[in-house]
């Protein structure tokens, strides 16, 4: 059984990954089983963010024989150490899931001696979740690069999904600071996931298989490549990989003096903002190219969207009434449900800027790019309106919950632009 020790060890080091959203699984009870992992099965907890926080999230081992420079489980840094063996592991999530605690389990860990032992100690304790102990709520595992194909293979008929991390942006940083890291094992297995045949398992149907899909995750601020190569990385991945987030983590200094990382805390917004372009990509049509500013970073002044609309003053005003839905999604304020919303409402009578607050459109960002019935209520030149959106960034906090601290911090937000 694990101890408190222990436990803290396992969960506090579990913190840095961020890779746990629990949405596109539809694992099914079975009979005598435990848990499930529907749409409805699930009583989803997340922060402001969109990450989950009804996971039991905790590292096998971060006892790691790698020494990565940035990563605070590396084998030279003077830290505590625990491994918990599976059979602990699966009594510890069987526990807090019967009491209510969690409703799934994100299992993540450090190089323990070699990968290949560490995927078959990471198989072992998915397997006996699912087979012994009949568990069928969800669970996230985080892959080891390196580990034997088999062993990824078996896992994703197991686990709702799988994350191979990026963790640095450019092979030439990976290099320089995790050295016995290589780029090829970890986009192998990233590729071997969005097959739809299997080596081993050709009979097997493609639904049995990771159904809520893959993830993964880069840190933000140790190597020095911009938001541009960042978010091109991204857009090549999601295009590629069928994956179904990246994740962002900005950086945190190292608690040891070293000329390869910098030593002051990466500023949060703009891991923030990283978000901000990535809901873009994903959900508004944009590209990479269009997002990111001359020098390759995003604008801290403003959101993502507001920044593109503010170079491209020639595309507005727009119409709110005749807009195509594609322009209808990049103008600022308006997200996809106020779109839809526009649309379906627009069929019966023109819009003026009432309707759009009843549409529940954010017109304090919204006014400056849109005519209504052709009137116009925006600033009246480019000064005044990049003030008045600056003055309409908005703020907010957002905590991880952990078991043994309060810890606060400015978090990345995700949502409608």
């Amino acid at each position: 059984m694990l101890n408190e020790k222990r436990l803290s060890i396992l969960v506090e080091s579990a913190k840095y990954d961020v890779s746990c959203s629990s949405s596109g699984s539809k694992r099914q009870n079975s009979l005598g089983g435990i848990g499930n992992a529907c749409a409805g099965g699930l009583c989803h907890s997340f922060t402001p963010d969109g990450r989950c926080i009804s996971l039991l999230k905790i590292l096998l081992s971060n006892d790691c024989c790698y020494d990565c420079a940035y990563c605070t489980s590396r084998r030279s840094n003077n830290v505590p150490r625990a491994t918990a063996t599976p059979e602990e592991i699966c009594e510890l999530t069987m526990g807090f899931y019967k009491r209510n605690y969690i409703e799934g389990l994100f299992l993540s860990s450090s190089i323990y001696k070699s990968p290949n032992y560490t995927m078959e100690l990471l198989y072992e304790t998915v397997r006996l979740l699912r087979q012994k102990y009949h568990f069928n709520g969800y669970i996230h595992l985080k892959g080891i690069p390196n580990a034997d194909r088999l062993l990824i293979e078996r896992a994703g008929f197991l686990v709702d999904r799988m994350s191979f991390n990026i963790e640095l942006p450019s092979e030439k940083s990976l290099k320089l600071l995790a050295p016995q890291k290589d780029k090829t094992a970890i986009i192998t297995p990233m590729k071997m996931l969005a097959q739809d045949k299997y080596f081993a398992a050709p009979s097997i149907r493609r639904k049995d298989f990771l159904p809520a899909g893959q993830t993964t995750q880069m840190i933000v601020g140790a190597s020095p490549e911009s938001d541009a190569h960042i978010l091109k990385l991204t857009e090549y991945m999601y295009h590629n990989y069928k994956l179904k987030r990246v994740y962002f983590s900005t950086y945190n200094p190292a608690n040891f003096d070293t000329s390869l990382l910098p030593q002051e805390q990466i500023p949060l917004l703009r891991e923030h903002r990283l978000y901000q372009a990535d809901w873009l990509l994903r959900f508004y049509g944009f590209t990479a190219d269009e997002i990111t500013g001359e020098d390759g970073f995003l604008s801290t002044e403003y959101d993502p969207k507001c920044a593109w609309a503010l170079k491209n003053p020639h595309l507005f005003p727009v119409e709110i009434n005749t807009a195509s839905p594609e322009m209808l999604l990049r103008i600022p304020g308006v997200g996809i449900k106020s779109a839809y919303r526009i649309m379906q409402a627009r069929k019966h009578a023109k819009l003026d800027f009432d309707d759009l607050k009843r549409l529940r459109v954010v017109l304090k960002r919204a006014v400056h790019f849109i005519t209504c019935k052709g009137k116009f209520l925006g600033g009246k030149n480019e000064f005044i309106i990049k003030n008045m959106l600056i003055g309409a960034e908005v703020g907010a906090t957002a905590t991880q919950l952990s078991m043994f601290s309060n810890p606060t911090a400015l978090s990345a937000l995700t949502g409608e632009l």
